[in-house]
């Protein structure tokens, strides 16, 4: 598991120097993202995507689970009252239906937890709708202190604005 920092720069200029300065540290730019205004020129950051900004991995955890729950009642009842072969019930038919109840039910909530904001980037709306730019690094336990470090020291104007302590190494 990693841990996620966030800080908030407040213009481009200063998140371009934070990139050029994490990435100097080792930090992989893959675990660095950005979110800003809408419109802002982005180039030479590595801009949050879908996965930061959005709720799309809680809708399809969530979908996952309620399909699958749903397939395997729905797949129970078939393979007890609707015998395809035979009169024994049909356990097999119990299973395959909770498997797609499952992928149909993470599939369509993830096209609904991609137009979701992220809950998690709620309380920096008003900040980055004011023009400030927000930092996000997904870093192993033992670098955290470092780079928080580093920041402060290299970069007065930025401001620590949270960490989590549990961050997915996927996405």
């Amino acid at each position: 598991m990693k841990r996620r920092i966030y800080w908030l720069m407040p213009d481009l200029a200063s998140a371009r120097r934070v990139m050029h300065d994490l990435v100097q540290a080792r930090v992989d730019a893959a675990h660095i993202h950005f979110a800003g205004p809408e419109g802002a020129d982005m180039r030479g950051l590595h801009a949050a995507n879908v996965w930061q900004t959005s709720d799309l991995v809680h809708a399809a955890e969530s979908g996952l689970l309620i399909g699958s729950l749903v397939g395997v009642v729905v797949g129970l009842a078939a393979a007890l009252l609707f015998p395809i072969v035979g009169d024994g019930p049909q356990w097999e038919m119990a299973v395959a239906l909770a498997v797609l109840g499952g992928l149909f039910g993470a599939w369509s909530s993830s096209m609904i937890g991609i137009s979701i904001p992220s809950p998690r980037l709620a309380r920096f709306q008003s900040a980055i709708a004011s023009g400030q730019v927000l930092l996000m690094v997904d870093l192993p336990r033992a670098r955290v202190a470092d780079i928080e470090a580093l920041l402060e020291s290299a970069h007065p104007e930025a401001r620590f604005a949270g960490e989590e302590r549990q961050v997915p190494v996927f996405p």
